[in-house]
């Protein structure tokens, strides 16, 4: 049987999930391309860098195109794990719920997809703006609730 707790962990799990994941994703590009690493030390010799170049420290869009999906998630799914917490809280209908939560999760991978696919910015602005109206309501209904107006 489903509950707005169990709606609200697998919504949760699922974008903890996606975030781990480019980093992974990162990783494996960066492997592939040999390029797009960070830090001076990644220029030493190790069995996974057998032959190190300097030209490993520019810039590399395919690797950088990950990591500005992963900012982007950093930079809004923790304000979904704590609004989508504070929300089951407030005993919504588990209808309201999994519309939301899991609309949510639609939305941060269609942003996904698209930014993925080097969709124009409309397009990712489009499925960033779902997933920020949903959290813009599900926040002003736990403080409406909390404030007894609702």
């Amino acid at each position: 049987m489903d509950t707005l707790y169990n709606t609200y962990v697998i919504a949760a799990s699922l974008m903890i999930l996606k975030a781990v994941g480019m980093s992974w994703l990162t990783v494996v590009r960066m492997m592939k391309v040999k390029a797009g690493f960070r830090s001076p030390e990644d220029l030493k010799k190790t069995p996974l860098n057998p032959e190190p170049s300097p030209d490993q420290l520019d810039k590399n869009e395919y690797v950088d195109r990950i990591r500005r999906i992963q900012m982007n998630d950093l930079e809004n799914l923790p304000y979904f794990l704590v609004a989508g917490f504070l929300f089951i809280m407030t005993d919504p209908s588990l209808l309201m719920a999994q519309i939301l939560l899991y609309g949510y999760v639609v939305s941060r991978f269609m942003h996904f997809a698209a930014y993925f696919t080097a969709q124009t910015h409309d397009v990712r602005a489009t499925f960033w703006t779902i997933g920020s109206l949903i959290l813009i309501f599900m926040t002003c209904w736990a403080l409406l609730t909390a404030l007894g107006v609702i």
